[in-house]
């Protein structure tokens, strides 16, 4: 189970910790929601897809029209990623992946099992079991004035109320805004300016000390 909402350019993404198969239930100690560079990523579905989203997926840099760049560079590069690990599949011919929400640049877009990419307009989402419990709550806290984690634990909370397939622990990630972004170059590329530590004078001469 994970939800998604934007606050101030931010993106906020969290999740349960329950691994379903048939009517057994494991809690996982792996997180269903991370960074990976500037995004923030958060899964359903295939624990194997999140860990390849989370350890193995070199995400590109955001460049140009985000849209286009999402449905064209960015699923490209998740494409070969999936297909590479041997864990993406075939049906009928057509690719299949899994579902999950993406933050980036202060937008929030859902990644769906045929790779289209959607972006709610609400500015919020939810994906994967119990999500319709989950869009109720982020709809009805939409004008409550709450901070971001606050709306974010609701969800997740009538979620794990409703649903026999959410549980607590949750997690929670955060993509930075796009001025965020831009600071944090900018310091590291200050920081790469910075000439290095003088070295000491050389005392080997007249007999100094080697």
């Amino acid at each position: 189970m994970i939800v998604g909402l934007i606050e101030e350019d931010r993106v906020h993404i969290g999740g349960d910790s329950a691994g379903i198969s048939g009517c057994r239930l494991t809690v996982r100690k792996d997180p269903k929601v991370f960074r990976n560079g500037p995004y923030a990523l958060g899964f359903c579905g295939s624990f194997r897809m999140g860990q390849l989203l989370h350890h193995a997926f070199k995400a590109p840099k955001p460049k140009g029209d985000l849209d286009a760049f999402m449905t064209t560079r960015f699923v490209n590069k998740l494409r070969t990623c999936l297909k590479e690990a041997g864990w993406a599949r075939k049906e009928s011919e057509q690719e299949k992946a899994g579902t999950f929400l993406v933050g980036i640049h202060g937008r929030l877009f859902i990644v769906y099992g045929d790779y289209q990419v959607a972006e709610p307009a609400d500015g919020y989402a939810a994906v994967g079991c119990g999500n319709e419990f989950a869009l109720g709550a982020l709809h009805a806290t939409a004008t409550a004035n709450l901070p971001a984690r606050e709306r974010l634990i609701a969800a997740l909370a009538a979620a794990s109320h409703h649903s026999t397939d959410v549980c607590e622990p949750f997690a929670f990630t955060t993509a930075p805004s796009l001025s965020e972004l831009y600071e944090i170059q900018a310091r590291q590329y200050q920081d790469a300016a910075l000439p290095g530590p003088r070295k000491p004078a050389d005392a080997v001469k007249n007999g100094g000390e080697r």
